[in-house]
């Protein structure tokens, strides 16, 4: 007896836009979302830090379905949130999920064409059969963040907090705060505790390209009003394409795109600032994802010197502050390790086939979402070069053609298959080029990436529209039966 159809796990962005998907072009299929934590919402209940926001314009960040109608178009986390809740309210979508489900492991048999999935919830481990397993749980652990370890932590007398569990009780308050990072979250926290806090200081090993953007968007915001959900789908495409333009010549003009980036910088800096040592990293714009600041307010908090920028390395922590390799010592009352997620493959779940357990490190990946030799299974990654929406309304509208075609074929398993040759391929990394030592340190972990299509995962949404959305499921890969 097989309890669902499909099961999606994560009730996240990508949760939330499978559901919408099923619902609206597979309503002969039935389904169920499980999700481990309490609430909806993933990544954006999740995290509580000071001034969590997007850092992709939520004309993109946003659903292709539902449109996005607030002014601001770089989005505080609660509201992000409460998007996600009307998205859920709207699609009828709450009864479908079941929360403080777990899933520790799936098993396929090839015998019954079915997923068992065993899950941990509080009132004890249960499982769940489905025909398709549909893993939309992110790429990063929920279980805690990457903190390296640092000599001498257990001397520090203050507070130290990673950004992914912040005490919802934590004052920063003329406090003096040192945030060990230089990503996406140190750029958000920085300014958003430098309202409040005695001083704050934001220490990072090496620079991160920085570019400032206002949080408004006058010409959208009036196309939208005028042209209503048309005009959300152009804003969005012409959004689309203005960063694939940018991304583009980051790639073909490397020096140029560095050398505006620090001519804006230091427009908004003004007089004062070491530009070479403390905004300049010793690579090219996106070979690490750009850190977007609205309306230049990192900028801003360092000219008005409620915080500050220290390029250097950690001797250890103290019992008041950090020592630097350099000599100086940072006094803090309070020490935030904004110093990234630590990755995961596939939610944390243990995958067996028939028995043996599925090393994914040794499949190729297939479009990137789906892996060779592992039948009815498609995962949802977004962009490191892009909104991750993007590429998880393809994904989503690529398991819908999917079920639609089995139950036309009236066929029931679905698997990636080599063919003849294709074994003989260039082992490629599962994302090139992008040397950001979260992805790195899960490098070898994730599937292989081919040097022919399908076994490619391009990070470039025009070519993944062509690929995901708009070639034939007959492509001699997937091997229907």
């Amino acid at each position: 007896m097989i309890d669902v159809d499909v099961c999606v796990v994560g009730a996240g962005i990508s949760g939330i836009g499978a559901g919408w998907h099923l619902r609206q072009q597979c309503p002969d299929r039935t389904f169920t979302i499980l999700e481990a934590r309490d609430d909806l919402g993933g990544t954006w209940d999740l995290f509580r830090y000071p001034g969590v926001r997007s850092d992709s314009d939520m004309h993109t960040l946003g659903f292709s379905f539902k449109p996005w109608v607030h002014e601001k178009r770089i989005a505080d986390g609660p509201s992000i949130l409460e998007y996600l809740h009307e998205t859920v309210a709207e699609a009828d979508l709450r009864p479908k999920i079941r929360f403080g489900h777990r899933v520790r492991s799936a098993e396929w048999s090839s015998a019954d064409a079915a997923w068992t999935l065993d899950v941990d919830t509080a009132e004890g481990p249960t499982s769940l059969t489905c025909r398709f397993l549909f893993m939309c749980s992110g790429y990063y652990s929920y279980r805690g963040g990457y903190t390296p370890d640092f000599a001498g932590r257990e001397d520090f007398g203050g507070t130290i907090v990673h950004p992914q569990e912040w005490p919802a009780d934590l004052d920063h308050s003329g406090q003096r705060v040192v945030v060990i990072g230089s990503g996406a979250t140190a750029v958000t926290i920085v300014p958003a505790m430098a309202h409040t806090a005695a001083h704050v200081t934001m220490l990072q090993r090496t620079p991160t390209w920085i570019v400032s953007q206002t949080d408004i968007d006058p010409v959208g915001n009036r196309v939208q009003r005028m042209l209503g959900p048309l005009g959300y789908r152009l804003i969005r495409e012409r959004n689309i394409w203005r960063d694939q333009l940018v991304y583009r010549q980051t790639r073909q003009k490397p020096e140029r795109v560095a050398a505006e980036l620090l001519r804006r910088a230091a427009a908004e800096l003004g007089e004062g600032f070491d530009l070479d040592r403390d905004f300049t990293p010793p690579y090219d714009p996106w070979d690490q994802r750009l850190c977007l600041i609205p309306n230049g307010d990192l900028f801003e908090s360092l000219r008005t010197q409620r915080c500050s920028i220290v390029t250097d390395t950690i001797e250890r922590f103290t019992e008041t502050g950090i020592q630097l390799d350099s000599g100086v010592h940072l006094e803090a009352d309070i020490i935030v390790t904004a110093t990234g997620l630590q990755l995961v493959t596939l939610g944390e779940v243990d995958f067996h086939i028939d028995g043996e357990p599925v090393d994914f490190s040794r499949t190729w990946t297939y479009k990137g979402l789906g892996y060779s030799g592992v039948p009815n299974l498609v995962s949802s990654f977004g962009y490191i070069n892009a909104s991750w929406t993007l590429r998880s309304d393809l994904t989503c509208g690529f398991v819908c053609r999917v079920l639609n075609h089995l139950r036309d074929t009236g066929t029931e398993v679905v698997t990636p298959t080599l063919r003849p040759g294709d074994e003989s391929m260039e082992r490629r990394d599962w994302i090139e080029d992008f040397s950001a030592g979260y992805m790195q340190r899960m490098m070898s972990a994730l599937p292989m990436q081919g040097d022919r299509e399908p076994w490619i995962n391009p990070q470039n949404y025009r070519r993944d529209r062509r690929l995901i959305a708009k070639q034939p499921l007959d492509d001699g890969v997937l091997v229907f039966r």
